[in-house]
């Protein structure tokens, strides 16, 4: 689709990890099929598919900030590292619009030290609640009842002391980088524009702030072969664990063992991370190494995961219920607003077994309303363009006035 504005220079930005370097991809090839002129800086690893969309690819720092090796850098002084990094980049591409990851600071501040209007990409549900919401990533839904919601307003002083120290945190980073100081907690969230790359129906309602918008999924995949699935009519599953959690694989021996002798085809994949010890795969399921979700999940039925946004997005846009089986962090997050939401089932993860995951299955299966809320998000991700969406709201931010 043509731009409906004149070509820019935009440029993005987003650590390497694939939930938070597809969104953006996808985001860029948005905004080239639109006639833009775009860089995107992310790790290495990603070079070949971002210059394969027509992106222009530019290294971003890639610095050890936790600690599993020797000598890793505190998370805001590999900010401060990266930010220096990266502003040459800012001032050689002269961008008239950034556009960084919610985890990826540095071309944010770079662009505020520059002077550049900058967005922010949340490639998940929106992390900052209302006073009476569960405290994000603990799994809890939203309360049904004033106690319920009287219950998560104490709760959230906790929460609020967190804030208040990573805002004192951030402030002495951008001090060092030459920036005022917010008053505001989520700082590292543009108030100039800010995209919710997730489905509209998995946020609890509320009064959306001015510059935030849900755009829908921003979805992109590397090239992957088709891989065959199991022959029949029965319904199929696809186990889809995490590639980076549940090292064990203690998911997808659950699920090959639960579903052994039910009726269904399964195909599963351990995401090129080989399991520990063998795999016992049962004669109505078939195990890869690797899938395309983008052609698999269309196909299923079900889709058994871990709940990472970015699996959890690509199932519900296929119209595939899901089984969530939550690992870590906003994975626990996702798998409650999909139960919310009534497009699936959650097992939590101290139960998640062969049993439970059978069960959790044949109720995904059987119950005809899960079946048909996941229906209706496929139906609302078919008929909306979320990149398109996003592309807009870029290049309104490109085109407003700057003061000074």
């Amino acid at each position: 689709m043509p731009a409906a504005t004149a070509p820019r220079r935009v440029l993005l930005g987003a650590f390497g990890d694939p939930g938070h370097a597809f969104p953006m991809i996808a985001l860029g090839r948005a905004l080239v099929a639109r006639g833009h002129e775009v860089t995107l800086q992310t790790w290495t690893r990603w070079r070949e598919p971002v210059e394969a969309e027509g992106i222009r690819f530019a290294a971003a720092p890639e610095y050890q900030v936790f600690p599993s090796g020797p000598e890793p850098l505190d998370f805001y002084e590999s900010v401060v590292h990266a930010t220096r990094d990266t502003l040459p980049l800012v001032r050689d591409l002269k961008p008239e619009v950034v556009v960084a990851d919610i985890l990826t600071l540095a071309p944010a501040l770079a662009a505020e030290i520059e002077r550049v209007p900058y967005a922010t990409l949340i490639p998940h549900v929106y992390p900052h609640g209302e006073r009476e919401f569960p405290i994000y990533s603990l799994g809890a839904r939203l309360p049904r009842t004033a106690p319920g919601r009287a219950m998560w307003r104490s709760a959230h002083g906790q929460v609020d002391r967190g804030l208040e120290r990573g805002r004192r945190e951030l402030n002495e980073t951008r001090q060092q980088l030459g920036l005022p100081a917010l008053s505001h907690v989520h700082g590292g969230i543009s108030r100039d524009l800010a995209l919710v790359a997730s489905f509209p129906q998995l946020e609890y309602p509320r009064e959306w702030p001015a510059h935030v918008h849900v755009v829908g999924p921003l979805m992109w995949e590397p090239p992957a072969e088709d891989v065959e699935v199991p022959a029949g009519t029965q319904p199929l599953v696809l186990v889809a664990p995490s590639t980076a959690q549940d090292p064990e694989h203690r998911m997808l021996h659950g699920a090959l063992r639960g579903l052994a002798d039910a009726d269904v085809r399964v195909l599963a994949t351990w995401n090129r991370r080989l399991p520990s010890r063998p795999l016992r795969v049962p004669a109505n399921a078939r195990v890869v190494d690797w899938v395309s979700y983008a052609r698999t999940m269309p196909l299923c039925d079900v889709v058994v995961c871990h709940a990472g946004h970015g699996t959890l997005a690509r199932a519900l846009a296929s119209a595939s219920a899901v089984v969530a089986c939550p690992a870590v962090g906003d994975m626990n997050e996702n798998a409650a607003r999909l139960d919310w939401a009534g497009a699936g089932v959650r097992v939590p993860r101290r139960f998640v077994s062969a049993r439970p995951l059978r069960l959790a299955v044949e109720r995904a299966l059987g119950e005809p309303s899960i079946r048909e809320r996941a229906r209706e998000l496929g139906e609302w991700a078919r008929t909306h363009d979320s990149g398109t969406v996003a592309a807009e709201l870029v290049e309104g931010l490109a085109a407003t006035p700057r003061e000074g």
